[in-house]
């Protein structure tokens, strides 16, 4: 087993364990299965692929960590999360802020998967439009997020208060696509030297 299989291993047990221990005794049930629905899709994506289209080091590390978010989102729903509530004390907000780290998760991998991809197959070309295109990618992600929970909003009526988290906020929708928004750019501006010399030794082999 080689060095990146083994990270890759380690990094999926992470994932596992903590969907187990999450879907034990969830606060909702439902909620609990809409938030980590991500999660269950991914893996197994991420697990036929790795040999045919294996990812940087540093994707599958942000990937995992998104999950642990999201799944301890579910666990508790975003708005009883304990790290929200001492977030919330800390910075002295009105609300449980941890939805937006939720959010700003889901414009940071996407926008380093968009970018990754775009590198390797050489969709695009330039430095400058691949880092806007990726930010537009991440976008979209958290735009088409905002119909799933308006859509399940409207199918499960009040059922669906744990899932969208709002807890009152009129403009929730607004903020968690501006927090995505962030996200996006903070990944770009932190990571992107370090992937392209990830994807560089990835097709290097």
């Amino acid at each position: 087993m080689t060095r990146s299989d083994r990270r890759l291993l380690w990094l999926s047990l992470a994932v596992i364990a903590a969907l187990i221990v999450s879907g034990v005794q969830p606060y909702d049930r439902t909620t609990w299965i809409l938030e980590v629905a991500p999660v269950l899709v991914a893996l197994p994506i991420l697990y036929f692929t790795r040999e045919r289209f294996p990812l940087t080091p540093l994707l599958y590390v942000v990937i995992c960590l998104h999950c642990l978010v999201l799944i301890l989102g579910g666990a508790y729903t975003y708005a009883r999360v304990p790290l929200g509530f001492w977030l919330q004390d800390f910075l002295e907000l009105t609300r449980n802020p941890y939805d937006k780290i939720g959010h700003f998760m889901q414009g940071f991998t996407p926008a380093l998967l968009a970018r990754e991809l775009f590198m390797r197959n050489g969709h695009v070309n330039g430095v400058k439009m691949s880092a806007f295109l990726a930010v537009c990618v991440s976008l979209a992600v958290s735009a088409v997020y905002e119909l799933i929970e308006w859509w399940t909003a409207l199918l499960l009526g009040q059922g669906a208060d744990e899932f969208l988290g709002t807890q009152g906020d009129v403009w929730d929708t607004q903020s968690d696509m501006f927090l995505a928004l962030l996200g996006a750019i903070a990944a770009l501006a932190l990571l992107s030297r370090l992937q392209k010399r990830q994807v560089v030794a990835l097709q290097a082999r």
